[in-house]
């Protein structure tokens, strides 16, 4: 293992249990993440649906300002999603020491991170327009993020329960602590964007004040649960205390999952800002078309998360052959996924499209027939997406990052961000150039990924 707790794997002395067994286990512990994970996307959709019926300027400083606050927001989360592994191993183990200890310094490092990055996101419209965005897209983009990004706080406090109860198999309360997040801020949202029930009429700003309470609300409900439904573990007591042990144990998981993180996302965002650099519309369809294809990643990410906690407690069950047979069953349900996905997006692009433009708005023919065409690639790439993300999810199970982090950059920046620069403006394929950059560089991504994980898989002996 790279960058974390050592455990040795006897050679395949764990029963088999079968494909059918692994699936239907790793079904019952994503199906509740992969709902809150849905859930979680709602409370962005609806922000980019509400501003999509506002105005389509609003609409694109919206897919601005979201590109953004996401490259720092999965950045920071690595440091969240490190606790994953780290818990589910020492849970299985009998370790509730360590549980409470990774689970603390991971608030540590993730608060840590908040204080240098919160003043990027106060002052992102100079960086937008120093990028050659539309004046006008970048001043609602900065406006949005001068209030919402301090959700950056609550959200990443969000992360590290959500590690902290999944490893645990608490999904459950995942579920409705979301679902209630959702709820409240397609209200807040809807009152504040447009003006309802007796509030101004904020636009773009009223979606900030709403990403910021409903994060807060969040943060809040996940804590109370954690002290209160799980009370041996004693989660925020004496927290101001460091452990640097533990601190550094998390920190060297966490910063090359962060580093992975930054990779992929940075990938899609400066997607975003070259499709930007070629105007308004293109931005919207872009933006409309990457909230769809992002709508069918929540159930791989789940899969993925699901995938680092099996293989978590295999490592500390010493359970070589589960881990494997695990890795498949992951494997081919994001797969079969995938395939459903991508005939949706080639069966129906107009009208899914068309749901986040407001019928009497001026672009909104231009929108959809351009969004329509970005949403061809969009089912290219699911599988590979799919793919790529399990991948992640099973090397983050046996705690391997730094080899992940170097093939993410090489796969995302090295070979798919090249590729959509030259293939959207060297070759003047404009938006087409950019998703067939996107495509590409997912394909390398999923392939090199898988083979990390088959290779380590079948080490004879040993440490992984």
């Amino acid at each position: 293992m790279s960058g974390g707790m050592t455990s040795t794997l006897a050679p395949d002395r764990a029963p088999a249990v079968g494909f059918g067994g692994h699936a239907r286990a790793l079904m019952g512990l994503a199906g509740p993440l992969i709902l809150s994970n849905l859930a979680g996307f709602a409370i962005g959709i609806t922000d980019i649906v509400l501003m999509g019926w506002y105005d389509v300027v609003g609409l694109a400083g919206m897919v601005l300002a979201h590109s953004l606050f996401f490259i720092v927001f999965l950045t920071g989360s690595g440091f969240a999603i490190a606790v994953m592994p780290l818990v589910a191993t020492a849970a299985i183990e009998g370790r509730e020491g360590d549980v409470r200890r990774v689970t603390r310094m991971g608030l540590w490092l993730s608060l840590g991170y908040c204080a240098l990055a919160i003043p990027v996101l106060l002052l992102a419209e100079p960086f937008f327009l120093l990028i050659g965005q539309d004046p006008a897209v970048a001043a609602e983009a900065g406006l949005y993020l001068r209030i919402g990004g301090w959700a950056l706080l609550p959200a990443l406090v969000i992360a590290v329960m959500r590690s902290f109860l999944s490893a645990l198999e608490r999904t459950s309360v995942l579920l409705w602590v979301t679902v209630a997040m959702a709820v409240l801020n397609a209200i807040w949202a809807y009152a504040l964007i447009f003006g309802a029930w007796g509030l101004p009429r904020m636009g773009i700003a009223g979606a900030g004040w709403a990403a910021l309470l409903t994060n807060l609300a969040g943060a809040v409900a996940l804590l109370a649960y954690g002290v209160w439904r799980l009370p041996h573990y004693r989660l925020l007591q004496r927290l101001w205390r460091p452990d640097w042990p533990i601190l550094l144990r998390v920190a060297r998981i966490g910063w090359p999952i962060g580093g992975q993180l930054l990779a992929e996302v940075g990938l899609f965002a400066s997607s975003a800002a070259m499709v930007g650099w070629i105007g308004p519309v293109q931005l919207a369809a872009h933006g409309i078309a990457m909230q769809l294809a992002s709508l069918a990643f929540m159930v791989h990410l789940g899969l993925s998360q699901a995938a680092t906690v099996r293989t978590g407690q295999a490592v500390g069950r010493s359970d070589r052959v589960g881990m494997r047979q695990g890795a498949v069953a992951a494997v081919t349900l994001s797969g079969a996924f995938a395939l459903l996905t991508s005939a949706l997006f080639l069966l129906w692009p107009r009208d899914l499209i068309g749901l986040f433009v407001r019928p009497d708005d001026p672009a909104r023919a231009e929108v959809i027939a351009v969004g329509a065409m970005l949403l061809a690639f969009a089912a290219l790439f699911q599988l590979f997406d799919g793919a790529q993300i399990v991948a992640m999810g099973l090397l983050r199970g046996i705690q391997d990052t730094a080899i992940p982090l170097a093939i993410a950059a090489l796969s995302y920046w090295g070979i798919g961000l090249t590729a959509a620069y030259v293939l959207g403006f060297v070759a003047d394929l404009a938006e087409i150039g950019v998703w067939l950059g996107l495509v590409i560089g997912l394909v390398a991504a999923s392939v090199l990924l898988l083979l990390r994980f088959a290779a380590l898989s079948r080490l004879p002996e040993g440490r992984v």
